[in-house]
């Protein structure tokens, strides 16, 4: 059964990655983006480490997704021609989404629960895709890393605005 899940889910975040490359829509490339975080998550459900897969829920598909929309809002990218020319995305957006959720409720409802709890008679894993470890080995050996990621992050943004500030005082000089 795993392998199916697998298999599927697989097939959904390849989907979702090549829907993404196609969009000529930036907000449609987005939301394909958050399909593909959410698919992937449910890889690491099945990988039974449910601390990354929540933060990947949370980190990606959360907040650096609301961070790429606002560069694209703030951009103005989202502007487009009133003709979509691919039409067939939204179809495959509604299958790809349903399907995702399918997976996903197939993967946390089943009676074999890979997600450990103290009540289910698993144990908690010790390894470093346990959050105690994750925890540890990201304040301590990959400190650096994680801080020079969120710098980059910050700079990315800034980056943005200013660009946006510099071309929209061109355009009214113009």
């Amino acid at each position: 059964m795993e392998l199916v899940v697998f298999l599927i889910t697989a097939l959904v975040s390849v989907a979702c990655a090549i829907a993404m490359i196609l969009s000529k829509n930036a907000v449609h490339s987005a939301l394909f983006l958050v399909l593909n975080f959410s698919a992937v998550a449910i890889l690491y459900l099945l990988l039974h480490a449910p601390f990354l897969a929540m933060i990947q829920i949370t980190v990606y598909a959360g907040a650096i997704m609301v961070l790429f929309l606002f560069v694209i809002m703030l951009l103005g990218a989202e502007q487009g021609e009133g003709n979509d020319p691919i039409r067939w995305q939204q179809p495959v957006a509604i299958v790809l989404g349903l399907l995702l959720l399918a997976e996903g409720g197939l993967v946390f409802f089943r009676s074999g629960n890979i997600i450990p709890t103290p009540g289910n008679g698993t144990a908690f894993p010790t390894d470093p895709g346990a959050t105690g470890g994750i925890a540890e080995l990201l304040f301590t050996k990959y400190l650096l890393p994680f801080e020079m990621t969120s710098i980059l992050l910050l700079v990315a943004l800034l980056g943005a605005v200013v660009l946006t500030i510099k071309s929209r005082e061109k355009e009214g000089a113009s």
